[in-house]
């Protein structure tokens, strides 16, 4: 079970927002917060330090992820895939099973991926990274990446479909 502190109590609360919910608002280009805010902590937690084009192509993956039938249909619960093994390694994203407190601290940084995220999620922000699915750090090698097509690399991030 993830472990929270009291700050990080408050976004058990934000990924608890149901699929048809998140479509709806999103589609209606009306947003619920929960929805926007999952989709920001997952850009500020993956790549606050890598510019806005980074923090651009973690939301386009996450956003590619709740299209594709391969995963979850709604963005809290594609940040959220894999926590409830953590043990496991399964995380989609290493932020979410690193048992650190997720309260961003850098107010700024959370405001500029805040934007981004809102202009994503709202299709006004086109795909730097050509619809992909999958990314890793570029120190790493993972098992899968040979199974899926290089797409681009965007700073220390190397993407995939």
């Amino acid at each position: 079970m993830r472990m929270f502190s009291l700050a990080g109590a408050l976004i058990v609360g934000l990924l608890t927002v149901s699929a048809t919910q998140a479509k709806l608002h999103a589609e209606d280009g009306i947003f619920n917060l929960s929805e926007v805010d999952c989709l920001t902590l997952n850009m500020y937690w993956e790549a606050r330090g890598t510019g806005e084009t980074g923090l651009r192509a973690v939301a386009h993956v996450t956003i590619n992820r709740v299209k594709s039938s391969l995963f979850p249909d709604s963005i809290c619960d594609v940040v959220a895939q894999g926590g409830q093994n953590a043990a496991g390694g399964a995380c989609q994203f290493s932020w979410w099973c690193d048992g650190q407190d997720d309260w961003p601290y850098d107010m700024r940084m959370w405001r500029a991926a805040h934007s981004i995220a809102r202009n994503v999620m709202l299709g006004r922000d086109d795909d730097p990274t050509s619809n992909a699915l999958w990314y890793h750090a570029d120190y790493v090698d993972p098992y899968w990446a040979s199974s899926y097509e290089q797409t681009v690399q965007i700073g220390a991030h190397i993407f995939y479909r």
